[in-house]
C-alpha cells in the first residue's frame, strides 16, 4: 500500500507532466477553467446590454481558449493518471475525473461549432448555447471536486509528509 501511495506522488516523466510536488496539471486547468467561467458571464452579459455582439463573440473566442488549454491540461493530466496504480479507489476517481473532462471539453467543441454557425454579429448569445455553457460549467465544477479529492484526499502527485515538514522547520 505504502509503495503504491508513493508511486501516485511521483512523475511518470518529470519533465512532462512536472516535478515531484510540483505538478503542471494543476496550473494548466486554469486556463479552461477561466476562460469558460469569463465565457459564461459574457454570455450572461450579452442578454443585458446594447450592441452585445462584442460579448457574444468574446464568449466564442474564449471557449476556443479553454479548449486549447484543456487539450494541453488533459494531456498533462493523463500521464498523473498512469501514475496511480490500477484497480485502486484514487484510480477508480481519476477515470471518472477524466471522462468528465472529456466530455464537458466536447461540450465545448460542439457548443463553439454551434455558435459559429449561427453568430450574430449584432446579437446576444442564443439561450441554447448559453445553457449548454451553464451544464459544461456545472459538469466542469463536479469534475475540478473529483480533481481536488485526487490531490487532497489521496495525495495523487502530492508531496509526502516528510519533504512539507521542510518548509516548516526554522
Amino acid at each position: 500500500m505504502a509503495s503504491e501511495l508513493q508511486q501516485a506522488k511521483r512523475p511518470v516523466s518529470a519533465a512532462l507532466a512536472g516535478p515531484y510536488g510540483h505538478p503542471f496539471h494543476p496550473i494548466l486547468v486554469t486556463v479552461p477553467i477561466g476562460s469558460w467561467v469569463a465565457a459564461l458571464v459574457f454570455d450572461i452579459a450579452s442578454r443585458f446590454v446594447a450592441g452585445p455582439g462584442f460579448l457574444a463573440e468574446g464568449s466564442l473566442w474564449l471557449i476556443a481558449i479553454g479548449v486549447l488549454g484543456a487539450l494541453a491540461a488533459a494531456m498533462i493530466g493523463f500521464l498523473d493518471l498512469f501514475a496511480i496504480p490500477t484497480g485502486t479507489p484514487a484510480f477508480r476517481t481519476g477515470l471518472v475525473h477524466m471522462a468528465l473532462n472529456l466530455a464537458v471539453t466536447v461540450g465545448y467543441v460542439g457548443n463553439f461549432l454551434w455558435r459559429r454557425a449561427t453568430l450574430d454579429a449584432t446579437g446576444p448569445v442564443p439561450l441554447g448555447p448559453l445553457l449548454l455553457a451553464a451544464v459544461c460549467l456545472i459538469a466542469l465544477a463536479v469534475s475540478g471536486y473529483l480533481g481536488g479529492k485526487l490531490a487532497y484526499h489521496y495525495g495523487v502527485r502530492v508531496a509526502d509528509e516528510a519533504t512539507q515538514a521542510d518548509g516548516f522547520r526554522h
